[in-house]
């Protein structure tokens, strides 16, 4: 896989990067320019309207200015950038807090990777936030994290949800019931969700 990290404007704290992906390259989306500085980053690239980060960059830094009457997020120009790079694992940080409106449009960019084959994934010191489609999928357990799994599309047809606390088989989850919701892992080394139809939101969360 080709990865890539991108800093968003949201909550962040240093303690959320995940130092393992220090070498990669690294976009920022307007003021997540500041997180990546706080991290010790130089990004390969710069990409906004400035309306959350006024200051000076550094130099041979690649920048692409927007204005700020525009359709998609600083995040999803950010998003496109590295699909239209041929990145295709890109871990997004920043990605949740601050505005509600714009923690929601960056789970919807993670709907809009997965739609272009390329995976997307929100990290923060207590979330890990993905998006999985149709075939069978693995999950490390994390000690200490919940597994919640929430339909993303109007059924989530699950063929089966093994190695979980709270196991399914041959089960609809509706976009509209939470059912899926504080799981737990509880195999020693995975779980595995198998999905006939639609489309999952994926979230571990910190007990």
């Amino acid at each position: 896989m080709k990865k890539c990290v991108i800093f968003a404007g949201g909550d962040f704290q240093i303690s959320d990067f995940a130092e393992y992906d220090r070498g990669l390259f690294t976009i920022c989306a307007d003021g997540g320019y500041r997180h990546a500085e706080s991290v010790g980053l130089k990004p390969n690239v710069f990409i906004g309207d400035f309306d959350s980060f006024d200051g000076l960059l550094p130099e041979n830094i690649e920048v692409h200015r927007s204005v700020p009457e525009k359709d998609d997020t600083d995040t999803m120009l950010a998003v496109k950038y590295a699909i239209e790079n041929n990145f295709n694992y890109i871990i997004i940080y920043g990605g949740l807090g601050g505005r509600f409106d714009h923690t929601f449009a960056n789970v919807q960019t993670l709907i809009y990777a997965f739609e272009k084959n390329c995976t997307a994934v929100i990290k923060s010191e207590k979330n890990i936030i993905s998006v999985a489609g149709e075939g069978l999928h693995s999950y490390k357990k994390l000690e200490n994290y919940y597994f919640s799994i929430f339909a993303l599309t109007d059924r989530l047809e699950i063929d089966y949800l093994g190695g979980v606390k709270y196991p399914l088989e041959n089960y609809v989850i509706r976009r509209n019931f939470p059912i899926g919701t504080s799981n737990e892992i509880v195999h020693f080394y995975k779980a595995e969700l198998k999905i006939k139809s639609g489309l999952a939101l994926v979230v571990y969360s910190k007990m």
